[in-house]
């Protein structure tokens, strides 16, 4: 059976891909849960513009991050988290954790290949983070805070 990938699906391919599939895998897996759909001439051709319109979009945010990767060298960022009396966190941060921080700080997007994180940070204060693309690279500071007890509160109170 042949399918468009709607998602990307591990060890079978990615967003908008066309696989050959084992008709009951594509009929009691993948089209049920939303992952994939038949495909048809006409929904490959979409498939294929909709991948290049993405390769394009991607290609622009990389060529955006290689014009201001100077730039990240002076940036900080901070991020509060749930954290205990000796500074552990309750939920390690993660590259898409930093994604959408750059972005508001930075002001141009930086797709979470291109950061380097060997394992999510687990403890407050300060870290460096590397930005690699091709052979340039940067790194800025992230400063993890654990949350005030009036934030806590606060949170506590709107939550009711």
């Amino acid at each position: 059976m042949k399918v468009i990938l709607l998602k990307d699906v591990p060890r079978v391919g990615q967003k908008y891909d066309v696989k050959e599939v084992a008709n009951g895998y594509g009929r009691n897996y993948l089209l049920p849960n939303g992952l994939a759909k038949v495909a048809t001439e006409t929904e490959i051709k979409r498939a294929e513009e909709k991948r290049k319109q993405i390769e394009q979009e991607r290609a622009a945010r990389a060529e955006a991050l290689a014009k201001n990767i100077e730039a990240l060298g002076k940036i900080t960022v901070t991020i509060k988290g749930k954290a205990n009396d000796k500074g552990h966190l309750f939920a390690g941060i993660h590259k898409e954790d930093i994604v959408p921080l750059l972005k508001d700080t930075a002001g141009f997007e930086v797709d979470e290949e291109y950061i380097i994180l060997e394992h999510p940070i687990k403890e407050t204060g300060e870290h460096m983070i590397t930005v690699s693309l091709d052979d340039k690279s940067a790194q800025f500071k992230l400063i993890v805070e654990p949350e005030d007890e009036e934030e806590k509160e606060g949170k506590e109170e709107e939550e009711k």
